[in-house]
């Protein structure tokens, strides 16, 4: 469990020194609390847990609640109360949650009877998991904390996971037979145990090549042969024109929304020019922008296995060319950039120096920033290799999911980088690592700015900027305050060298900070 302690939930903190098998990480502000719990729920598919006080707590965490819903992540937030008798009367740290966290929490409920708390308990693991996976809402009283009651012992299983009848899946085996150009467009349903496998076994049984969506890099090998590159912010008009030429399009275990289907632009909305087939668990997400021919609730891993034949199928010939083509543009998509810069090191060389000493089951953790982008371009993930960024591009996300993801799999290489703007934000979490020995390798890419809106700014107000330039602590003597190895990156030179060191770093954390370039990242400016 992850928390900020606060008086309002007093009585549960006493009830959790009874659970000595429950590690208990102290967090030093709530949006970090809570973005660990995020992490952590990504990380093993049951809900991440984050125990906050009322009202200035409950509105710190809001960002990890958001995060959660966004992602599609499961996630137990369990908020102190007021007593029962100063509930909606405006009382001192008062706020009525359901109706602030209503339209982002899958479930909002407030305990007023101490016999409903095992019930509700129950019931959060079991909505948050279920469906759509996301963050649900636990509201408990201070007076509601330390009754006796019965202690039921419920065990939740999940949802078994449901595939269409035999005649739709013989409709549906003869498209993916005839399909000259089909695409497989995979998402989040496969970061399941045996999800992996399931879409690879379907893609190479088939000779489908595979798109995945918005930052799932890491469900599909990126130097597969098959693997086409991710629908995401920054795809070539190239790419996505040869995808619109698609005959069949497989949208398996993703939402479709905005960003993968590139602005509801891809396919044509609401009614593909292709087969579509739009396969999630959740009845809401299926059709909810584009109409399917095959509309199916239902589990893209059993889907994908009940596809899967026994033994390899004969395919039209036109495939074979209809992959080549894809994979050519993705490659020269994701090439490593030739730049030089002038003002910093370009961050892209940092990356691709990471890639090279990654080992084969590292864990790369992002926060939002511009310096991600050659991370999603040309990193290269693969699977038993994870990446940990946020669906919902929120800052700050980066360093509390490096000490959850540590913290959940200690034997793993963990490896976190953040821009100067997001460390400012949640960078003190990074305190656990050190106290607790975590081996995670932090890399800081310092531009002194908030690019992603400066690169936007230039774009619209090319020479009018305001409130996008930062003025920098030392990075370096930070990190070394809070007691790591710490180094500072100023020549490119440098920089293969000290990821080395820091990854050989045993059993505590190292810090490097990199002077960035900014002006690899912005435009051209218009005369």
């Amino acid at each position: 469990m992850f928390l900020v302690p606060g008086e309002s939930y007093l009585g549960i903190l006493d009830a959790l020194y009874d659970f000595p098998g429950i590690d208990t990480v102290t967090c030093r502000h709530e949006s970090g609390a809570g973005f660990m719990a995020v992490a952590d729920g990504r990380l093993t598919g049951r809900p991440g847990i984050v125990l906050v006080s009322r009202g200035p707590g409950a509105t710190n965490v809001s960002i990890a609640v958001h995060t959660a819903q966004q992602d599609a992540v499961p996630m137990i937030l369990i908020v102190g109360q007021v007593p029962r008798a100063d509930l909606r009367r405006e009382a001192f740290q008062e706020i009525d949650y359901q109706r602030m966290y209503g339209t982002i929490a899958k479930w909002v409920f407030e305990v007023t009877d101490p016999r409903q708390l095992a019930e509700a308990a129950f019931k959060a693991i079991r909505v948050a998991t279920s469906g759509t996976p996301g963050p649900v809402v636990l509201v408990v009283p201070e007076d509601v904390q330390q009754q006796q009651v019965v202690q039921p012992r419920w065990i939740a299983h999940g949802h078994a996971g449901a595939i269409p009848d035999d005649q739709t899946l013989r409709r549906l085996l003869r498209q993916v037979e005839a399909a000259e150009r089909p695409l497989i467009v995979a998402g989040g349903g496969f970061e399941a145990p045996g999800g992996r496998e399931a879409l690879c076994a379907l893609a190479e049984a088939w000779h489908i090549p595979i798109a995945l969506s918005f930052r799932r890099h890491d469900l599909f090998s990126n130097r597969h042969p098959l693997y086409v590159g991710e629908l995401g912010l920054a795809n070539p008009q190239a790419q996505i024109d040869a995808f619109r030429q698609s005959d069949l399009i497989l949208a398996l275990g993703t939402r479709f929304g905005d960003i993968t289907s590139q602005g509801y632009s891809f396919p044509d909305l609401p009614r593909p020019a292709q087969t579509f087939v739009h396969a999630y668990p959740d009845d809401h997400m299926v059709g909810l922008h584009f109409a399917p021919d095959f509309g199916l609730v239902c589990d893209a891993i059993e889907l994908a296995r009940a596809l899967t034949p026994g033994s390899r199928p004969d395919v039209p010939p036109a495939r074979a060319a209809w992959v080549r083509r894809l994979k050519e543009i993705f490659e020269a998509h994701a090439a490593w950039p030739q730049r030089h810069a002038e003002d910093g090191i370009d961050f892209a060389q940092v990356v691709k120096a990471v890639r090279e000493q990654a080992s084969a089951d590292a864990i790369v953790c992002l926060d939002a920033g511009t310096f991600a982008a050659p991370v999603y371009r040309h990193f290269g993930f693969v699977p038993p290799q994870r990446l940990m960024s946020p669906l919902s591009g929120t800052m700050g996300y980066g360093t509390p999911a490096a000490i959850a993801s540590q913290l959940r799999f200690p034997g793993r290489q963990v490896i976190c980088m953040v821009g100067d703007g997001g460390f400012m934000m949640t960078g003190n979490e990074m305190i656990a690592a050190v106290e607790r020995r975590l081996p995670i390798l932090f890399i800081l890419a310092n531009n002194a700015s908030y690019a992603s809106i400066r690169i936007q700014q230039e774009l619209h107000y090319p020479g009018r900027i305001l409130g996008t330039s930062l003025f920098n602590p030392d990075f370096e003597q930070i990190a070394r305050a809070f007691g790591m190895r710490a180094q500072r990156v100023v020549r490119l030179d440098e920089v293969a060298g000290a990821i080395e060191s820091g990854l050989a770093a045993d059993g505590s954390p190292y810090f490097i900070e990199v002077k960035a370039s900014l002006a690899v990242t912005l435009p051209e400016r218009r005369s």
